[in-house]
């Protein structure tokens, strides 16, 4: 805008605007990304704010005209008045809705209403549009709540009520994992020594019990605080009799399918724990450093078919190898080289250099062999890695002859510690150039592709090392020590004191840490149950890619750990779990498991739970058939893993209980559960059902400090959801925000990504949801003596009247599509913009005239009612689903009873339905939209000039003026004149800009545009040009609605008054003092 405060006419080249071309383009990108018209008619091409910010938007407001409301509500507060002899006469706002939420007491007085008349279950039973489910994830049942539950629980209650509002019948029965380690230790640690010695498994098992059961309580307490809707009195948990029998029950199929099977292979096992683990209970984390060693092997013969290729070099031949596991060593049965890989024999021929340095400081150290007198042995290594490994090891290796991998196949060479001889194998494409020496240390009892290549040449599987994770008398001198501590050290030094040492350096990498206890795990081989993933992959993978996944890249994640896994154990060495329904003969060890006493034991479970597996006879527990022989046989002492367990959820709950439907519609859970919950739900119900159990699965992202660090109580930055919600210890440093607080935070985010909190942004979400509020309680306040039969229909409302519905349908129907598409963010995104900022910017600032001063009974304070009741009626209910208590607490303070179609009034916000399409509201011809649009954008720049002339002292209030306007464009000019003398008030010009005149002038040069004190001019949408020009109001000043006019004064029974307010006071008697809120 161009400005000037003189007589002198405004420079035309002057047309630079924050409205200009530039800034029109960003408005139209910002609108037209969440509102959509059916029409195609991006909404806001009508541009009905400013692009300035808010703060900027509100300081103008401020300084608009509130005479009369703020003279009116200071004689109803019993202050003086110069003169008030109309303050009476002022429609001002009345409600009981609380400007502060006070949520601390509000909010479960709300829930209790809720509870009081069963309002979820009210309801689930009317609504008839179908069933919705989505299955629950069960939390592990350990301990209190963090923020991770509330973002992962207050995202599925948003869906659901969401649902709610749409007509679905919505089932969610939340759930709870009760089983597993993680407890067993919690009760464990509880106990003295001298208990622990006297705990039976029975004795454990029901202290563990209790602990989870104690758990679930406190837990499901905090998720009702959050406002959280579901079947609580009917929640699953895995270690309900029910539930158990369930998960017997699709053992049972898959072991009949021959998906099950015992073996001894290499798993994940934790010494920490004593017990195997599952891929999804190992965590990785950053900083972890194993002692690396190059070790050499030394080489005795070679096959026939070498032809003699290594004669030359023997008995001082040695093969090269890299571990970060020296302590697998004793177990190695053979070395693995890559056929298509081309090798090296290379002689050392010049001294190391001194590369050598103490390995506790981070350091390499070279080993003895290259610092004897002796002669140097000659290596074999990978020819693309000699300069590496001259560099490494500090040395000269000259080639002496090349030949490929294949040439090594069954050479043979001397174990480094029990001196028997071990083959040269070719192993997978896991052997590579890109670390190490391209020959690989194979231990079959201790990697999962050393046992795989072990098979193929029926390589021993040694592992000696116990439970603990300490090597066993089958170690010989190292039998004792712990392999992760002083079992690794001793066999780095007898393998360095016999010269088979090149060099041990720290090497730093992801290692596998045993997610409950944080220590690090090993690999080793143990009789463990397996699910053959194998037999079910194709199924599986087929599946997967039936299944909507939100975001779509989490398909690909997935897809990824299902292709890629081994087999599943299945089996742990713990207490507190469901049984393995399995009995081994005493002799043979033989198990015995079939469909006869898979079901027998199913039935027991049933209706005495898992506990029974422990104080039932063999007898007792095996089925008629098999009891003459009960003394042959043995329980099983090993548990179901627990992603089992939860695992099997979609059969003991989605498969079980009435009403539920398997598949369920959806499963929402954190990113970790592509290799947990998400993947053991998919296997079992594949291998079972030949389907997955989900149609929809949505992954959230980990929640973050502001800065984007992870949350620890040593960094002091953990957020407590509780805390937001009820408040802390010290009130001024954590206050209460109230659960709708927590939930709007939540919507704010893109869950689809890690997420950030702290207290600055819930400072911030407080300061939205209070505006929010605000808003609402502007809404309730000015429709208290409205009722639906009071509405003005659609044809009869005034062109402005009529623009605000057209707004408010696309509104309403860009939420909807975003709930949809559970794009949440989005939603506040339009909620903040639509609700808080552009119609206090705009629509309520123009309307509080006709409201207040306009008359009570006036048509257009009856039209403008109508406007604010439909708005009123649904923001309230497109925000219920995040903010349930704001939303009801709204409609428990609404001032007019709400009916729905079939004649009923809904008592509750969530009685209602979502607001139907509206398409009379959306009838708004294109060409009428494109000209509010340039309106509002021309009210903004009419607003800066008033600012410039308010700032020079030409004027105090916007009503103190008299706007002036030209353009060039004759169709905006003609439009505009026509609203000078709108055929009813609300249309007027002058009440859009809330001035109390506007003139139009046919030209902008002409002699009284030039004594104007005060004008710019703008382009409209960045191409029509306007002249806007401001001067003293003409006429005197209204003592009611402090307009100026020059029909104050022609009344001789009110010779003060305009004649709109004359109007008013002849048909409308003094009311008595209305109350102020």
């Amino acid at each position: 805008m161009a400005m000037k405060a003189s007589s002198h006419k405004v420079l035309s080249q002057r047309t630079c605007s924050t409205l200009g071309k530039t800034a029109s383009v960003e408005l139209f990108c910002l609108r037209s990304r969440y509102l959509n018209l059916s029409n195609n008619i991006p909404f806001f091409n009508m541009r009905y704010c400013s692009t300035s910010s808010f703060e900027e938007s509100s300081s103008v407001s401020k300084r608009r005209s509130r005479g009369p409301v703020m003279a009116a509500k200071k004689a109803a507060e019993g202050k003086k008045q110069e003169d008030g002899k109309y303050k009476h006469t002022v429609d001002l706002p009345k409600t009981t809705f609380g400007m502060r939420a006070n949520s601390i007491i509000r909010e479960p007085e709300i829930q209790k209403l809720w509870d009081d008349n069963q309002v979820f279950k009210r309801v689930v039973d009317r609504n008839n549009g179908g069933n919705f489910v989505l299955h629950d994830g069960p939390p592990y049942a350990n301990g209190n709540l963090h923020i991770g539950h509330a973002l992962n629980k207050i995202l599925k209650d948003i869906i659901n009520r969401y649902k709610l509002l749409q007509n679905y019948k919505v089932h969610y029965v939340p759930g709870w994992d009760c089983h597993g380690l993680p407890i067993e230790l919690k009760v464990l640690q509880s106990m003295d020594h001298n208990a622990r010695k006297e705990l039976t498994p029975l004795k454990l098992r029901a202290k563990a019990a209790k602990f989870a059961k104690d758990t679930v309580k406190s837990q499901m307490k905090s998720f009702k605080r959050y406002a959280v809707w579901g079947d609580w009195d009917n929640p699953y948990l895995t270690l309900n009799p029910d539930y158990e029998a369930a998960q017997i029950e699709v053992f049972g199929q898959m072991a009949m399918r021959g998906y099950i099977y015992r073996g001894t292979k290499p798993v994940h096992w934790s010494p920490s724990s004593r017990t195997a683990l599952a891929e999804a209970e190992l965590e990785y984390p950053e900083g972890h450093i194993s002692k690396s060693i190059y070790a050499i092997f030394k080489l005795v013969s070679a096959p026939p078919t070498s032809n003699g290729l290594f004669e030359e070099f023997l008995p001082n031949l040695c093969l090269s190898v890299w571990t970060t596991t020296p302590w697998t060593v004793p177990a190695n049965a053979a070395v693995a080289v890559n056929a298509k890989l081309q090798y090296a024999v290379t002689e050392v021929s010049s001294p190391p250099q001194d590369v050598s340095s103490s390995v506790g400081s981070g350091k390499k150290a070279v080993g003895s062999v290259l610092k004897t007198d002796q002669m140097k042995p000659f290596l074999i290594v990978a020819s693309d890695l000699v300069p590496t490994l001259e560099s490494k090891w500090g040395v000269k290796l000259t080639v002496k002859k090349t030949f490929l991998g294949s040439d090594l196949e069954n050479c043979r060479y001397i174990h480094p510690i029990d001196n028997r001889e071990c083959p040269v194998v070719i192993g997978g494409d896991y052997i590579t150039t890109e670390s190490g020496t391209g020959l690989v240390h194979t231990a079959p009892g201790h990697g999962q592709e050393d046992y795989v290549t072990g098979l193929k040449y029926g390589l021993p599987v040694i592992s000696p090392v116990d439970d603990d994770g300490k090597f066993t008398e089958e170690a010989g001198k190292f039998g004792g020590l712990d392999v992760l501590g002083d079992g690794n050290t001793a066999v780095i030094k007898y393998l360095d004191e016999n010269l088979l040492i090149i060099m041990e350096e720290p090497y730093k990498h992801k290692y596998p840490y045993d997610w409950r206890t944080k220590k690090p795990t090993i690999f080793r081989a143990t009789e463990q149950w397996f699910a053959s993933v194998e037999g079910f992959r194709d199924a599986a993978m087929h599946a997967i890619g039936q299944v909507a996944w939100v975001p779509a890249q989490a398909e690909k994640r997935i897809s990824a750990m299902t292709s890629s896994r081994s087999d599943w154990c299945i089996s742990r060495q713990r207490t507190w779990g469901v049984p393995i329904p399995v009995f081994y003969h005493v002799n043979s060890r033989e198990p015995l498991v079939n469909e006869e006493t898979v079901d027998h034991i199913k039935s027991i479970i049933s209706q005495k739970g898992s506990d029974a597996w422990w104080y039932m006879t063999v007898e007792e527990l095996l089925p008629e058939k098999y009891r003459h022989k009960a003394s042959e046989y043995q329980k099983g002492t090993d548990t179901m893993d627990v992603w089992f367990d939860s695992g099997s959820s979609w059969s003991a709950v989605l498969d079980k209980r009435d009403g539920l439907n398997y598949p369920a519609d959806l499963y929402l859970e954190g990113s970790d559960q592509h290799r947990g919950w998400f993947q053991s739900s998919l296997l079992t119900s594949i291998a079972t059902k030949g389907k997955a159990p989900y149609l929809r699965v949505i992954t959230h992202g980990f929640v973050l400090d502001e800065r984007g660090f992870k949350m620890s109580k040593s960094l002091g930055n953990v957020v407590d959801p509780i805390t937001v919600i009820e408040g802390g210890k010290n009130t001024k440093d954590a206050p209460s925000y109230g659960a709708d607080v927590l939930r709007l935070w939540v919507s704010s985010v893109d869950y689809t990504n890690d997420v950030l909190i702290g207290p600055q942004i819930i400072r911030q979400m407080s300061e939205i949801y209070r505006k929010l509020r605000g808003t609402l309680r502007y809404l309730l306040s000015n429709l208290h003596d409205w009722k639906p039969e009071d509405a003005v229909s659609h044809s009869d409302l005034p062109t402005i009247d009529q623009y605000a519905l057209f707004q408010l349908e696309n509104v309403v129907m860009n939420i909807r599509d975003n709930y949809e598409n559970y794009q949440f963010y989005k939603i506040f995104q339009i909620i903040q913009r639509f609700a808080i900022v552009d119609l206090s910017n705009f629509y309520f600032d123009v309307a509080k005239d006709r409201l207040y001063v306009g008359g009570a009974r006036s048509f257009t304070r009856k039209s403008c009612q109508t406007v604010l009741a439909a708005h009123l009626l649904s923001i309230v209910r497109v925000i219920a689903p995040i903010l349930p208590h704001l939303a009801e607490d709204v409609w428990q303070n609404l001032p007019f009873e709400h009916t729905m179609e079939d004649g009923s009034v809904a008592k509750f916000v969530f009685e209602t339905r979502w607001p139907h399409a509206n398409e009379n509201w959306l009838a708004m011809h294109l060409e009428e939209v494109d000209f509010w649009g340039k309106l509002l954008e021309l009210r903004t720049e009419v607003n800066k000039v008033l600012e410039t002339a308010r700032t020079g002292k030409l004027i105090g209030s916007s009503l103190d003026a008299k706007i002036y306007l030209h353009s060039s464009d004759a169709d905006l000019s003609s439009k505009l004149h026509k609203m000078c003398s709108s055929s009813n008030d609300a249309d007027d010009l002058h009440r859009i800009f809330i001035t109390s005149q506007v003139a139009i002038l046919s030209e902008e040069g002409n002699e009284s545009a030039e004594k104007i004190p005060y004008s710019g001019d703008c382009l409209i949408q960045g191409k029509t040009r306007v002249w806007v020009g401001v001067s003293r109001a003409e006429g005197s000043k209204c003592e009611r609605c402090w307009s100026y006019s020059t029909k104050v004064g022609s009344f001789a029974d009110h010779p003060t008054l305009c004649g709109r307010c004359y109007n008013v006071i002849d048909i409308q008697p003094l009311p008595a003092v209305a109350a102020v809120v």
